[in-house]
């Protein structure tokens, strides 16, 4: 469950079957992360960037070609990213815990709240619309 911005962008271009395995895979860090970071803020780039932008043989790798094959070049990787982050939103949306969101530097950041925080009110959670991710 996401309190916040919940607004979600459909990813096209994938099967129904890529989608799934993908967002199984999101869905394996933010549980790796949950347990090892517990209240810190993360984003699709602590999962999919830096060290960990070497896609190929994972799931993620058929987002970049998606984009690589209608002829985007070097913009595959940067939209393959805004893809992901779409998909990992929607993870964190049917997810059973519980995550509060907030707009990052040219990002969304998300970070889980079960049991970690208590009394958070509704007007600490941020509610902004946005269309890049």
């Amino acid at each position: 469950m996401l309190k916040g911005n919940t607004g979600i962008r459909e990813v096209h271009g994938i099967t129904k079957e890529e989608k799934k395995e993908i967002m199984a895979f999101l869905q394996g860090a933010v549980y790796c992360w949950c347990k090892n970071h517990e209240s810190e803020w993360f984003s699709a780039r602590d999962f999919l960037g830096g060290s960990n932008f070497y896609w190929e043989g994972t799931p993620m790798y058929a987002l970049y070609k998606k984009h690589d094959d209608a002829g985007k070049g070097d913009g595959s990787i940067k939209a393959a990213g805004i893809d992901a982050g779409w998909l990992l939103k929607k993870v964190l949306i049917e997810d059973k815990r519980t995550f509060i969101t907030k707009r990052g530097f040219k990002i969304r950041e998300y970070s889980w709240i079960d049991g970690i925080i208590d009394g958070i009110k509704d007007e600490d959670i941020e509610d902004d619309e946005d269309d890049e991710e």
